[in-house]
């Protein structure tokens, strides 16, 4: 295979179809930022929607915005948004709340559909917040329910007509895995259970399509691809035939038929309206719309493709430049089976990572020895990808990692 340089890479970024989205971020110069699989970069029109929610609705307007701004409906209209790029219908997600929240939510209500089973199915080695929220419920619920925790193959053959819920993450946070959705929905469903899949690593990043795979139930979180800001909102899809039917237990005055009759007693609201629960996050929510302006305006297909392309690129620049140096790929090197990302495994990746992130190359660490590196398809460019790698050759030839400022542990890897 012929050897590539930084001119190809340019070249590969001229007949870009998603380039000119990189102009709408504000990226700061001399950084090559891989790390919008945690935190996506800020849209340049982010400030202004700040000026307009805090200043002028918020400052001027005060508790008239409620009404005068909608910022009532603002969980609903920012859905019916998302619902566009994830395969969903208008009226079935909702913006709202953290992930771990919603997947308590979505999770509750889904094992009321099927009360008599007990197993929930999950991938033990995602992350962890999953998990801890299901451990929790479980708790709650008086150790009743068990929970089965399988890894790749492992998944579908654990998924019988035992089985209350099959919880999963499309895309492995570490390894960037994809499942394949469709396929265990169908399964999950031909079992008579009900399917729970959290979005973090795909929306934003690649073709998701909830209701062509027909799925229950999808959680998610608009701070990664969808670029909504640090700690933005999570969301939440609920398929319309489980409204009114599944409710979820966070039953909170937003969630209720009526909010300002101020009734005593709950009765839940129609529709998708009942997963909400207490007030929602005005500012947050506002800016997360700049991010999602963004994302609905983007193929989802070119994202789709250009992520592939993105990853690939890495793989074989890793092989060309940094053969001799240990890495291990720890993400599938068929496309079709990747996230947007790439991990390599390195004995050493903390101190690695971190001498990276000090010439402006920003990616990050998980324990015990994962290197990650996201590509955001709308403004990491090809390029990038060559400047990332030669920095990555430069650090292990001249064996910089092995500085001591670069091996403190810091309290955020």
């Amino acid at each position: 295979m012929a050897q590539l340089n930084r001119q190809d890479c340019e070249r590969m970024d001229v007949d870009d179809p998603l380039a000119g989205f990189r102009e709408e971020f504000a990226l700061p110069e001399d950084t090559v930022y891989l790390n919008g699989n945690s935190l996506g970069a800020m849209p340049k029109k982010a400030m202004a929607q700040v000026q307009q929610t805090v200043v002028n609705e918020w400052g001027k307007d005060l508790i008239k915005s409620w009404n005068v701004h909608d910022w009532f409906h603002l969980p609903q209209r920012l859905g019916d948004r998302l619902a566009t790029v994830i395969g969903a219908s208008s009226g079935e997600v909702l913006v709202t709340d953290s992930t771990g929240i919603n997947l308590f939510k979505v999770l509750s209500a889904a094992l009321t559909i099927q009360p008599e089973r007990t197993k929930i199915v999950m991938e033990g080695s995602n992350f962890p917040t999953d998990n801890y929220t299901a451990q929790g419920l479980v708790k709650l619920l008086g150790d009743r329910h068990e929970i089965i925790f399988a890894e790749e193959e492992a998944i579908v053959e654990a998924i019988d007509d035992s089985v209350a819920v099959v919880c999963l993450t499309q895309v492995h946070y570490k390894s960037g895995r994809v499942l394949d959705m469709k396929a265990i929905t169908e399964k999950t469903q031909a079992c008579g259970a009900v399917s729970v899949w959290d979005l973090c690593h795909s929306a934003g990043a690649m073709n998701v399509d909830l209701n062509g795979c027909n799925v229950d139930f999808a959680v998610g979180c608009t701070y990664k691809y969808l670029n909504g800001g640090a700690g933005s909102p999570g969301f939440l899809f609920a398929a319309k035939r489980h409204h009114g039917k599944a409710l979820q237990p966070l039953t909170g005055w937003w969630g209720h038929k009526a909010p300002f009759a101020f009734d005593r007693d709950y009765t839940p609201a129609d529709g998708i309206d009942q997963m909400l629960s207490g007030t929602q996050p005005i500012v947050s929510l506002a800016l997360t719309e700049v991010g999602l302006d963004i994302a609905t305006r983007a193929d989802m297909s070119l994202v789709r493709r250009k992520s592939q392309q993105l990853g690939d690129l890495f793989i074989r620049l890793v092989e060309q430049l940094c053969g001799d140096y240990g890495f291990q790929l720890a993400s599938p090197k068929d496309a079709d089976r990747r996230g947007s990302q790439v991990a390599l495994a390195h004995e050493s990746g903390y101190a690695i990572m971190q001498a990276l992130i000090s010439r402006g190359i920003i990616g990050d660490y998980r324990a015990p020895d994962t290197l990650r590196f996201g590509f955001a398809p709308l403004y990491v460019s090809y390029a990038d990808i060559w400047d990332a790698v030669s920095q990555l050759k430069d650090i292990m030839q001249n064996e910089v990692w092995k500085q001591e400022e670069f091996n403190r542990r810091l309290a955020v890897t």
